[in-house]
């Protein structure tokens, strides 16, 4: 869904002529009689207006909208249709939402919930302005109001809902952090009490034993993977939204290198990355393909299960510690008696687990795995560290004969609104594996500069493509390289001879 679906429930609701949202000024509903008042409290940018455009575009024209050439199309929200037209306009951009008699569609929000509500426009100043989504407080009900919560993450395309004691509900919007204007402050008991609403009973008293717990809890829109704990105020939670619907390989258009993976008959794979970067989705769409495309046994183990995969070509298994079994290295033992051909491992977090998932790479089985790297070649040193002194020899001897690729993922800001996979491959061939044989990882980047040809790809690389396609800024590609003078220099030659000065300008330099 959009984001811009409750702010036409509105509009229709109201039976407004019109909803304008202009760069410098907040949106805004213009009544039949012609006068305005404001459906929001935030001023918005060029860019935020191109980004909402482009979610209501039809897919086919989604791809090649930039934001310089003007529009005008038809799109069906759950509250109703509405014409859009979007204008360039010579310091910004201006869309344009007219309501089309006779196209009521069923809508998300219940009659008389009105969830998304207009907050009276105040001036902000330059240096403070935040966009916040606007919202109502919360019913009384503690349920009631954890669905009231779910729904605007879901309508809001948010990754995140951050609730914290004392502070009012946040969601995380295309990487940023952003509050619920209007929603207020929720207290510890409270706060609690809407959390409890939706945990089941034995993480319940995890919490209160342990003050930390995990679970995921699945509605009609959505699925969401659940970490309840304690800090200084009180209570708190992250509620990672998983999509209901698997994303394809196809249409995250991964690469053949990493399609012709999921093709291995043995062999260790990782998917890497910071918290948040899309690990799980990739993955997602890899066990997806396989399970579309050969004849096997797989076996995932997460905490918790995040995408379900339905029976396709493949028997699927899926585990949840604590609730399936112990632990990570518990039922990756057991798989090894369970017939799988592929192995998924949520989480390789401790020596023994990653010990277990090469050796099952080893002997026969193909597994998938995710860590906490930013590069391909940092993965392979942080696998080798786990390990005592005397056994770093003989683990670098396994992992050059079981490690097949290293995918490491990077999230970056679209320019048209959203979020680009920013993807480094690192193909295991014999010349790469005979420099973590002999502990020259650091000569792993010259090797995939000169793999091209094989699918290998460098952050570096990755980043300058998503520029020169631009789908990304300089300025977000330099805040995720991890060689900035490289990236500089990079950046610098596509521009010309002129310093990139919205880099310089933002002292990225």
């Amino acid at each position: 869904m959009s984001r811009l679906d409750p702010f036409i429930d509105l509009l229709i609701r109201e039976s407004a002529a019109a909803l304008v949202l202009e760069t410098g000024a907040a949106a805004a509903l213009v009544k039949t009689d012609g006068g305005t008042r404001p459906a929001m409290q935030r001023a918005l940018t060029t860019a935020q207006i191109v980004g909402a455009c482009a979610e209501l575009l039809p897919a086919w024209q989604r791809e090649n909208f930039s934001g310089a050439d003007a529009e005008e199309f038809e799109y069906q929200a759950p509250a109703g249709r509405v014409k859009v037209k979007f204008e360039v306009l010579p310091d910004g951009a201006r869309m344009t939402l007219e309501p089309l008699a006779g196209k009521a569609a069923v809508g998300l929000v219940p009659a008389g919930k009105n969830i998304i509500a207009p907050v009276p426009a105040q001036p902000v100043p330059e240096a403070e302005q935040r966009e916040g989504i606007p919202a109502e407080r919360a019913p009384d009900d503690p349920a009631e109001a954890m669905r009231q919560l779910l729904q605007i993450t879901v309508l809001n395309k948010a990754s995140d809902l951050h609730l914290t004691t004392g502070f009012t509900p946040c969601l995380r919007v295309d990487g940023d952090v952003v509050p619920l204007d209007g929603y207020g402050q929720v207290p510890h008991e409270r706060l609690k009490e809407i959390l409890f609403s939706i945990a089941p009973e034995k993480n319940r008293a995890e919490w209160n034993a342990r003050h930390d717990t995990d679970f995921a809890y699945e509605t009609a829109e959505s699925r969401f993977r659940v970490n309840l704990f304690a800090d200084r105020h009180g209570i708190g939670a992250v509620l990672r939204r998983i999509p209901t619907t698997i994303m394809t390989a196809e249409e995250m258009g991964l690469s053949k290198a990493i399609i012709d993976l999921c093709y291995l008959q043995k062999g260790l794979v990782l998917v890497t990355g910071p918290t948040g970067s899309g690990k799980s989705t990739t993955l997602a769409a890899m066990v997806d393909y396989v399970n579309r495309n050969r004849d096997d046994h797989i076996i995932t183990i997460e905490d918790p299960i995040e995408f379900v995969h339905p029976h396709k070509r493949c028997l699927v298994h899926q585990r949840e510690v604590g609730s399936h079994t112990e632990g990570f290295k518990t039922a990756l033992r057991a798989a090894l008696r369970e017939d799988p051909d592929i192995v998924l491992v949520g989480e390789l977090r401790d020596l023994e687990t990653i010990s277990i998932a090469i050796e099952t790479a080893e002997t026969g089985h193909l597994v998938f795995g995710t860590l906490h790297t930013n590069t391909a070649p940092s993965t392979v040193d942080r696998i080798i560290d786990q390990f005592p002194a005397d056994r770093q020899s003989q683990i670098r001897a396994m992992l050059s004969e079981s490690l097949r690729a290293v995918i490491a993922q990077t999230l970056c800001k679209k320019i048209s609104g959203g979020r680009a996979a920013a993807l480094e491959i690192l193909i295991v061939n014999g010349a790469v594996a005979n420099l973590i044989r002999e502990g020259k990882t650091f000569q792993i980047p010259s090797i995939m500069q000169t793999g091209r040809a094989q699918g290998m790809v460098t952050l570096h690389d990755a980043l300058i493509d998503l520029v020169k396609r631009k789908v990304v800024t300089p300025k977000e590609a330099l805040a995720k390289s991890v060689a900035r003078a490289d990236m500089k220099a990079a950046l610098d030659r596509l521009a010309g001879a002129t310093p990139l000065e919205v880099v310089q300008a933002q002292g990225q330099s």
